[in-house]
């Protein structure tokens, strides 16, 4: 919805009132196109969208050179879940269970970016992490794993016409690794190994719509020289192979001022193999994740657009639902 629709709506409803009654309402009405008409340093409304828009989307904006932004988000997912602890010795099944598993994970992220030129940009990622499991009542507090990401765009942005996105990101593992810890007392807040990633995003600007999607691959280093006990085995070596990763959605301007997003994200992940000192292997069988997500946009301010999202997990491997909350943090000294 734009002003002029709103214009537009004022004049009709006018229209049919008795002449007494129109007569008593045209001042309103003088003062209502008045209000509507674009004000000088108002901005069209493909670029307040596209603003909307990149603030939910962060793949899909770049700085300005020399310029700087920082960002805060709150994430909370649940994942509910049944674990399968098994051991096969010798062609013989010697120790199977089920473990019911309920986690809370809760993360603080702060992401900064930096603009080398107009058409790239390079950034940080860092997440404070909180997790619970309810049904063995374990915590942890710690850091999670520490990307950095650089983003380029080939081609200058031409209203109307499709922007394309190139990106690159690189996750380190400063996060608790889940191979590195008693997995009966201790959680984990990081993946345990080093990844590479990379992709092409594409966006267009469609008023009073942005339709939206990328396509990435993630390579996961092998994480090595480990030492951890696993029933009556010991974890030398996990090789969790690679991923892919798809998402499209489309970002809609109810107003000048709030924008809804939604998108579907599809990831395959490669089957993971364990291998134990005694040259025993196990493997862990590739998957899917199917989530989706529906995020609100609200500018609250001329600078600040602060963004909520809901996530449902379409897959039997996805986290349940999420709940995240985003906004920028403006300092003076962080700007140009």
């Amino acid at each position: 919805m734009n002003r002029w629709f709103v214009r537009g709506f004022i004049l009709v409803s006018t229209a049919g009132l008795l002449p007494g009654m129109a007569l008593a309402q045209e001042g309103n009405v003088d003062q209502a196109r008045e209000a509507l008409a674009k004000q000088e340093g108002d901005e069209d409304s493909s670029r307040q969208l596209e603003e909307v828009f990149q603030a939910a989307e962060k793949n899909y904006s770049l700085q300005k050179k020399g310029t700087h932004a920082l960002n805060y988000s709150f994430d909370y997912s649940y994942t509910a879940d049944q674990r399968l602890d098994l051991a096969i010795t010798d062609g013989s099944v010697r120790n199977l269970d089920v473990v019911p598993s309920a986690t809370h994970n809760f993360t603080n992220a702060f992401s900064y970016d930096y603009g080398l030129l107009d058409n790239l940009t390079v950034g940080t990622r860092i997440p404070l992490v909180v997790k619970y499991d309810s049904q063995d009542e374990l915590t942890v507090y710690d850091f999670g794993d520490i990307s950095f990401t650089g983003r380029w765009q080939p081609f200058a942005y031409v209203p109307g016409k499709m922007s394309t996105t190139l990106f690159g990101t690189f996750t380190t593992k400063t996060g608790v690794s889940p191979y590195e810890i008693d997995i009966n007392e201790q959680l984990s807040t990081g993946s345990g190994y080093y990844s590479l990633a990379g992709g092409t995003s594409l966006s267009k600007v469609l008023d009073p719509v942005v339709v939206f999607g990328s396509v990435s691959l993630t390579y996961n280093l092998p994480a090595e020289d480990l030492n951890q006990v696993r029933g009556a085995r010991l974890l030398t070596e996990v090789d969790p192979g690679f991923g892919l990763s798809g998402s499209a959605g489309f970002a809609y301007s109810l107003s000048y001022d709030i924008s809804l997003s939604i998108s579907a994200q599809l990831s395959y992940s490669d089957e993971t193999v364990l291998t134990f000192s005694n040259g025993d292997q196990a493997v862990a069988q590739d998957q899917m994740t199917g989530f989706l997500s529906m995020s609100l946009g609200t500018r609250v301010s001329d600078t600040t657009i602060v963004n909520t999202s809901l996530g449902i997990g379409l897959t039997e491997d996805a986290p349940d639902f999420s709940l995240g909350v985003s906004l920028p943090i403006n300092f003076s000294g962080l700007k140009e």
